[in-house]
């Protein structure tokens, strides 16, 4: 099965997902819904999420984004301008909370110094100066600064994680395969469509839960006349 059926498949067993979702205003905790554009705030938003889901579930960083949205500090230059202990406090939830303040203070301050705190000058930049430039800074590796482009800067940047690389080598039988590999496997195949990466990711994410997972449930899946990790059981 070619990767665009793939997408349609699992797009009409599961919905669409929403992602990335984002706290609307006067609100403290981010939701899933359709949106037209998205605010500067929420772009930020959505950054500080990527680096804070870095080793975690993505319910932890939900709490973790709640207090800093209670405590009035989503912000870049309220971030920039705190102590490293403040915001580990605040995000503590999201688990190895002293390496994520600072990574997460690290980023505000580049915003600050280099665009004046203005996250849409910098998510405006093409794909590739904007990937190479978030791979520069501190704490920023291949996954979070794709989930920044494909969905603050909404640009076509297809982001790989450990559920879709999990699901590449079952379902596609490619056993020996890394980040860049898996990206250049999906992007070589589909039409550059920020929305249809956006959804596709998700997707794979919802099934690497559901029964892709570590211990798969192949019994149960209904991808399984498919997959080339059942065929070889």
């Amino acid at each position: 099965m070619k990767p665009q059926a793939l997408y349609k498949v699992l797009l009409s067993h599961y919905g669409k997902q929403l992602w990335w979702p984002v706290t609307e205003p006067g609100q403290t905790i981010p939701s899933y819904k359709p949106r037209k554009r998205l605010s500067g705030r929420q772009k930020l938003e959505i950054c500080i999420g990527a680096i804070l889901t870095q080793n975690t579930d993505w319910k932890n960083v939900m709490k973790a984004l709640e207090n800093l949205n209670r405590a009035g500090m989503m912000d870049c230059g309220k971030i920039a301008g705190a102590r490293q202990q403040s915001i580990a406090t605040l995000v503590k939830p999201s688990g190895y909370y002293n390496r994520k303040a600072k990574k997460v203070k690290a980023f505000c301050k580049y915003l600050q110094k280099k665009y004046n705190g203005s996250i849409s000058k910098l998510l405006s930049k093409p794909i590739e100066e904007l990937r190479s430039e978030l791979l520069s800074l501190h704490g920023i590796g291949n996954e979070t600064a794709d989930d920044i482009i494909l969905y603050a800067a909404e640009q076509p940047s297809f982001v790989v994680d450990a559920y879709t690389t999990r699901f590449v080598k079952r379902f596609f039988g490619r056993t020996a395969i890394d980040y860049v590999e898996v990206k250049g496997f999906f992007e070589q195949q589909l039409p550059k469509d920020a929305q249809l990466f956006n959804e596709f990711h998700a997707l794979l994410v919802e099934h690497g839960k559901r029964y892709c997972r570590r211990e798969p449930q192949c019994g149960e899946c209904f991808l399984a006349g498919k997959c080339e990790f059942q065929q070889r059981k």
